[in-house]
C-alpha cells in the first residue's frame, strides 16, 4: 500500500510540468514563416497605397487660373469635377481643387489667409471657427512646388498634399465653404473664378 502511495506521488511530479507546458504552448500561435509575413507586408503597403494616393483620372478639366500679386505669381489652381461641370450634383459628382503653390508658405500663414477670405464672404465666425483646430492638424507647412488638393466625396472632405492623404473633415458643409473662396459670386478675386469656371457659368 505504502508502495503505491509513493508512486502515485511520483507520478503526479513527473506529469505536472508536462501538463503546464502543454498549456502555455496551446496559448501561443505558430510562428509566421519568412514568405507569410513578406506577403502580408506587401498586401498591407499596397491597401495603403491605393487609398492614400490621389487618383485623378477619373475627372474633368472646369478650368484653371493663376494667381499673382504685382510681379509675384502665388500659386497655379485648377478645378476639376468628375461631369466636367460646376456646380456638382452631390450624390452622383465629386469635385477635386488643386493648388500648386509658387512661394513658400506657412501653415500659419495659410490658415490667415483663410480665415480672411471667409471674412471678405460675410461668414459669421461660428460657421467656421471650429474648422480651424482641424485645419492645422492637417495643413502643413507650405514649401515652393508643393501641391495641397481638396477632394469633396460623398459630401466628405478630403485633403492631399503632394497627391498624397493627409487626412479628412466629414462635415458636409465644409467642402463647399472651403471652395466659396474662390468661386463664390462675392469672392475677392473675380477674375480668377471666370478663370476656373470657364464655360460652366453665366453670372
Amino acid at each position: 500500500m505504502f508502495n503505491r502511495l509513493i508512486y502515485f506521488i511520483l507520478l503526479l511530479l513527473v506529469m505536472r510540468p508536462i501538463t503546464i507546458f502543454a498549456a502555455i504552448n496551446a496559448k501561443i500561435p505558430p510562428p509566421l514563416t519568412n514568405n507569410t509575413a513578406i506577403s502580408l507586408k506587401k498586401v498591407k503597403q499596397q491597401s495603403a497605397t491605393k487609398l492614400k494616393r490621389l487618383n485623378k483620372q477619373n475627372f474633368k478639366m472646369v478650368g484653371e487660373a493663376k494667381f499673382s500679386i504685382l510681379f509675384w505669381d502665388i500659386y497655379q489652381s485648377k478645378l476639376l469635377t468628375t461631369s466636367g461641370k460646376y456646380p456638382i450634383e452631390a450624390k452622383n459628382d465629386e469635385l477635386l481643387y488643386e493648388i500648386r503653390y509658387l512661394k513658400d508658405i506657412s501653415r500659419d500663414e495659410l490658415i490667415k489667409r483663410t480665415k480672411e477670405q471667409w471674412q471678405h464672404l460675410g461668414i459669421a465666425n461660428e460657421q467656421y471657427k471650429h474648422f480651424i483646430p482641424e485645419l492645422k492638424r492637417l495643413w502643413p507647412n507650405i514649401t515652393q512646388g508643393d501641391t495641397l488638393s481638396l477632394l469633396i466625396q460623398n459630401q466628405h472632405s478630403n485633403f492631399y498634399f503632394n497627391q498624397q492623404y493627409i487626412g479628412s473633415i466629414n462635415a458636409p458643409q465644409f467642402g463647399q465653404l472651403f471652395i466659396d473662396i474662390w468661386l463664390a459670386k462675392n469672392t475677392s478675386q473675380p477674375k480668377l473664378r471666370r478663370q476656373l469656371l470657364g464655360n460652366t457659368t453665366h453670372d
